[in-house]
This record gives structure tokens, C-alpha cells and sequence, in this order.
């Protein structure tokens, strides 16, 4: 994973005390770590990092009305929440589902851009592209498509992984990222006609209609709690015949949940609701894994859906 990300506080000796709390953190002395962060805080109201760390470490403690105060003050410093401070406090019950902020994710894969083809494929056994592959030639020979893609959107593209599968299949494959660390990364790879730095949803709706006969999202929409706008976007935006193939975690409940890996994770029932809903067909659904954590197979949907 990515270093942990440091704000300063901009007070030397609040940014010191900090440093030693996150040493004490890693050895495991909390209480001593939580109390120099309280000093830190003390002298720095405004320093999100350590409001954020402190939340952690009331959270581990078993702290829970502790460990929410501390991250709704660390939002509170910055409400852009680059550390993700909205997404703990979900965790936590505090508060409803919602979507991730951009700052976090961009922040996030910023960092993780310079090893994140090396973590991904080799720590976490990551097959995601390979799987769509397959899925996506079964469901093109199932409506009988032409064997070749002209124009192909690759939403969360990152660094190029995706287009890498499907280079022979497509003509023109353009882009989308909301990190610039990842769009540098692709560009790269030489593999894109088009890059662009942005949300996924806003990169689909200044597209004009009908104008790609494929959108990938390969590992993109565990980042998105509410598919149906994007997958509108997407009936929009594709050809007649056109096909949309995308991976998502799986949990066997209702609706929409917040995993420990702090991904959002769709149950099948509302996968196949949200794609109804905004007027796409069902080619493919495969309940498979595409990457592990911790050595287990995280559970996992491969879906191709087609535009009638």
C-alpha cells in the first residue's frame, strides 16, 4: 500500500509529537501515542493528520465515541478529506453511505502510481483485465458483434492495465482517471489516443452520444456506491450493441455496503437492478474473484452488460 499520507501542521514541535506518536503507534503503545497526539492536537487545532491518527488509535482502543469525534475534527480541518475521515466515520455507523471524496481517491492512487502494477499483480494476484477479456469475447460472440472495438473508454483506467488486455481489440482507446499519478502512468504505455484527469461520471457526460462501442471498468466501481448514474451515462454514451464490462466486490447481503478495505462492495440483486434501471442488457455475470488480500480470494462479480 501507499505511504501514509502527512500533513504538516505548519507548528514544528506539533509535527515532532506526532512523528513519536506514530512510532509509539507501530509499537503498539496506544495510550502513550493517543496522548501525545492530544498535545499535538493541542497546540495545532487545525492539523488533520494527527485528528486522523488520533481517530485510528481511539478506533483500536475500542474508543468508538472517541475515535468519531477525532475524525469528524480531522474533516472538519480539511473538507476535501484527503485521508478519507468520511469513510471511517461509515465504518463506524455514524454516518450514512455515501460517495468517496475525490481528494481521497485521487490522493490515495497518487501514491500507490509509482508500484501499484507491482503491488496489484504480485501481492494481491489481480486478474481483473484477463477475466473481463473473456467475459467480453463470450458475450460478443453470444450478439454476434464484430470482432473489433473502434472506439473504447477505459473509466478509472489507471495505469493502463485494462487497455493492455484489450490493445489488439480496440482502435481508439481514450482514458479516464481522477489520479494524474496514474494518467502519467498510462501515458506511458503508449496504449491510449486519449487521456484525461477526472471523475469517471463527469468524463462520461461530456461524451456524446452513441460515440463507444466498449466502456471498460476494471476494478473502477468499488469506488462508486450508486451505480445507476454512471451506468445511465453509459447507455448514453454507447452504440446500439454496445457493450459495458466491469468488475466489483460482491457481499452477500442487500444493496450497497463499506468493506474493511474501505471499497464499496454490491450484491448481486442490486447489480442486476441498477443495470435494469438504466436500461441495460445482461450479457455476462460471473460471481469470481479477481485479487486477494491477506492470502483470501475477496469475492468478486465479472459483468458484461450490452446496450439494446
Amino acid at each position: 500500500m501507499p505511504a501514509r499520507l502527512f500533513l504538516s501542521s505548519g507548528d514544528l514541535i506539533a509535527d515532532r509529537r506526532y512523528e513519536f506518536a506514530r512510532d509509539l503507534q507501530l509499537k503498539g503503545d496506544l495510550a502513550a501515542a493517543a496522548d501525545l497526539l492530544d498535545q499535538a492536537v493541542e497546540l495545532a487545532p487545525a492539523f488533520t493528520s494527527a485528528w486522523f491518527t488520533l481517530g485510528e488509535i481511539r478506533e483500536q482502543l475500542g474508543e468508538r465515541d472517541a475515535a468519531i469525534a477525532a475524525f469528524r475534527k480531522a474533516r472538519d480541518a480539511d473538507a476535501s478529506d484527503p485521508h478519507g475521515a468520511g469513510l471511517r466515520l461509515m465504518r463506524l455507523g455514524a454516518e450514512q453511505l455515501s460517495s468517496m471524496p475525490p481528494a481521497y481517491v485521487r490522493t490515495l492512487f497518487d501514491q500507490y502510481a509509482p508500484r501499484f502494477d507491482r503491488a496489484l499483480i504480485d501481492d494481491l494476484g489481480y486478474r481483473g483485465p484477463s477475466l473481463l477479456f473473456k467475459a467480453v469475447l463470450a458475450a460478443r460472440h453470444a450478439i454476434k458483434k464484430p470482432a473489433f472495438f473502434k472506439r473504447a473508454i477505459d473509466l478509472g483506467c489507471g495505469t493502463g492495465l485494462a487497455a493492455s488486455a484489450f490493445a489488439r481489440e480496440v482502435d481508439h482507446f481514450t482514458g479516464i482517471d481522477l489520479s494524474p499519478g496514474m494518467i502519467e502512468k498510462a501515458k506511458a504505455t503508449g496504449l491510449y489516443a486519449e487521456l484525461e484527469v477526472g471523475d469517471m461520471l463527469e468524463g462520461l457526460r461530456v461524451r456524446a452520444n452513441s460515440s463507444a462501442d466498449l466502456i471498460l471498468a476494471a476494478d473502477a466501481m468499488v469506488y462508486v456506491p450508486d451505480l445507476v448514474p454512471v451506468l445511465t451515462e453509459v447507455n448514453r454514451v454507447l452504440v446500439a450493441g454496445g457493450l459495458l464490462a466491469f468488475t466489483l466486490e460482491r457481499h452477500a447481503g442487500d444493496g450497497v455496503i463499506l468493506g474493511a478495505g474501505l471499497r464499496y462492495a454490491h450484491s448481486p440483486h442490486y447489480v442486476r437492478s441498477s443495470l435494469a434501471a438504466a436500461g441495460l442488457t445482461l450479457s455476462q455475470f460471473e460471481e469470481q474473484s479477481f485479487r486477494t488480500e491477506s492470502n483470501v480470494p475477496v469475492p468478486g462479480l465479472v459483468v458484461v452488460a450490452s446496450k439494446s
